[in-house]
């Protein structure tokens, strides 16, 4: 599989490409599928390559006052 640059990828992918700084970034937390190569400064992507959406990271329930979660956290479900 042939590999490309960042923004030849990023020219073939999109109408009007993301910034480098954007690319780099989808590079370094797993955003482009396959992951791209680092060589030196700059990253290798395969030509058909495709972009992710992260996934959706769950939200910490609120549990009533922070006193309570600390003493959730220290002794368990039986302190709330």
């Amino acid at each position: 599989m042939p590999k490309m640059t960042l923004e030849e990828w990023a020219t073939e992918q999109f109408k009007t490409p993301p910034s480098m700084n954007t690319l780099r970034t989808w590079a370094r937390e797993g955003r482009i599928s396959p992951t791209p190569v680092k060589h030196g400064k700059r990253y290798y992507v395969d030509s058909d390559a495709c972009y992710r959406e992260p996934d959706k990271q769950e939200r910490i329930p609120l549990g009533g006052s922070l006193i309570s979660r600390i003493e959730s956290a220290r002794h368990g479900a039986k302190a709330a």
